[in-house]
Order: structure tokens, then C-alpha cells, then sequence
């Protein structure tokens, strides 16, 4: 178990900030949690104790937007997922700490730039329609991504947003596929011994927050603008991005 009270002090806001965007509100901020977390520990643990605390989150997230998904593109995007996350568990393991660490703070940094790309240009282009290639592979870089750190919401975003879809679908459609990704990843990451007693029981310690922030998140997502949320969540994200970097360019060439 991880113990240490600045630990805690970072993990639960994380945490509930996390359930806030599986609860709609927010976008995919939880793409911040294994950054964040990871400036304290190994990305690995991080993701290790997140992912059984994901899988409450989608259960809560499920009974939220059921059947507001858009079925014609979760089969597109489901198979090659599923590659995606072969390739994650095939390659997580060659990787130090470092080289982690250097990916996901240029995850944090993407993600940032995605953010910036949807606020700024997205709105100015025309609905595009489904498209099998473009979900084909959107959706396996973010199988592969969502292995490594939880951090497939940008891909499926770059894919999923152009069609403007109504904001209760896209939400929905997102969290059934996130739901049946995280789900899969159970078997390798208990498969490769990520899912050990010490890192269950941080994330047991972790867990009730898990439906608190879906919740609040689905409250929020019909009642709140999300301006001020989003800017401070992206100013985090930037900071842990760009320490990330640092550090994981300085473990691998320092």
C-alpha cells in the first residue's frame, strides 16, 4: 500500500476530478490523473491503483447515460481498441520509469494542445461524417494509450467531436467505450502482477470517492458552465506535463 500523506492529499482531488469528467462534466480530464499522480510515484503504480477505481467510475457512468451512446460508432471503434490494448500490454513492460514518465507528460502536453485545437478551431468546421479508417485509428492509438497511462480520451475526441454529435451522446458514447476498454485491461494488468495486494488496497482506501465524483459530475454536466473548470484542470495538466518531461528526458539522456 502506498502510504505518505502528500500522496493522499494529491490522489483524492484527483480522483474526484476524474469521476467529474466520467460524469460528463469536464471532457476527458481524467486524462490528468496518471500526469499528476505520477509527479509523486511511478506511472506505473499510479496506473495500477486507478485503473479498479475506473472500473466503479464506469459502472456509476453507465447507469447515468444509459443508452445515450451511438451504437453505428462504437462498432467501429471498439475492434481496433481492443489492438490498441494488446500493443499497450505488449510494450508496458519493456518500459523504465523514466520512459513513462517522458510519454505521459507528453500525453498531458497533447492533450492540452487538443483542448486548445477543439476550443479554437473545431467549432469553425463542418460536421464529418462516421468514418471506419478514421475511427480504425483513432481508436487504436487510444487502446494503446489508455493501457499505458488512461489517457485515450484525446484520441477518441479527435474522432468523435468533428461530428457534433449532441453533447449526452458524445458523453455517452464515450463512457460505454471506456467502460469495456478498462474492463479488458483488467486481465494483462493482473496478468503482469499490476493489480497486487498493496496497490487493491490503496485503491480501496480510494474507492468511495470514485461514485461521489461521477455524480457530482453528472449534476454538474446539466447545470454548470464548465469555463472556469476547464481552465484551471488545463493549467494543472500543463505544469505536471511539462515537470514530466523534464524529469523522464533527464532519467533517460541526463
Amino acid at each position: 500500500m502506498i502510504e505518505g500523506w502528500m500522496f493522499y492529499a494529491l490522489a483524492v482531488p484527483v480522483v474526484l476530478l476524474v469521476g467529474i469528467s466520467k460524469g460528463g462534466f469536464g471532457g476527458g480530464l481524467g486524462t490528468l490523473a496518471v500526469p499528476v499522480l505520477s509527479l509523486l510515484v511511478d506511472p506505473r503504480l499510479a496506473a495500477a491503483v486507478l485503473l479498479p477505481i475506473l472500473c466503479t467510475m464506469d459502472l456509476v457512468s453507465l447507469w447515468s447515460f444509459r443508452g445515450a451512446w451511438d451504437k453505428s460508432n462504437l462498432r467501429i471503434m471498439l475492434p481496433p481498441a481492443m489492438l490498441g490494448l494488446v500493443g499497450g500490454a505488449l510494450t508496458f513492460q519493456y518500459m523504465d520509469a523514466d520512459m513513462i514518465r517522458f510519454m505521459v507528460g507528453l500525453m498531458a502536453l497533447y492533450f492540452v494542445g487538443h483542448y486548445l485545437w477543439g476550443k479554437y478551431l473545431l467549432q469553425r468546421l463542418k460536421p464529418q461524417p462516421r468514418s471506419v479508417w478514421r475511427g480504425g485509428f483513432w481508436s487504436t492509438l487510444s487502446g494503446y494509450v489508455s493501457y499505458i497511462a488512461h489517457a485515450g480520451g484525446p484520441p477518441i475526441a479527435i474522432y468523435l467531436l468533428p461530428q457534433h454529435m449532441p453533447k449526452t451522446v458524445f458523453v455517452g458514447t464515450t463512457v460505454l467505450f471506456f467502460s469495456v476498454v478498462n474492463y479488458v485491461k483488467l486481465v494483462p494488468y493482473a496478468w503482469f502482477g499490476q493489480l497486487s495486494p498493496g496497490n487493491l488496497l490503496t485503491s480501496l482506501v480510494l474507492l468511495p470517492l470514485a461514485p461521489l465524483g461521477v455524480l457530482l459530475g453528472v449534476f454538474l454536466h446539466k447545470r454548470v458552465s464548465e469555463k472556469w473548470f476547464y481552465l484551471s484542470c488545463y493549467v494543472l495538466l500543463l505544469v505536471a506535463g511539462v515537470r514530466l518531461v523534464v524529469d523522464g528526458a533527464t532519467g533517460i539522456w541526463g
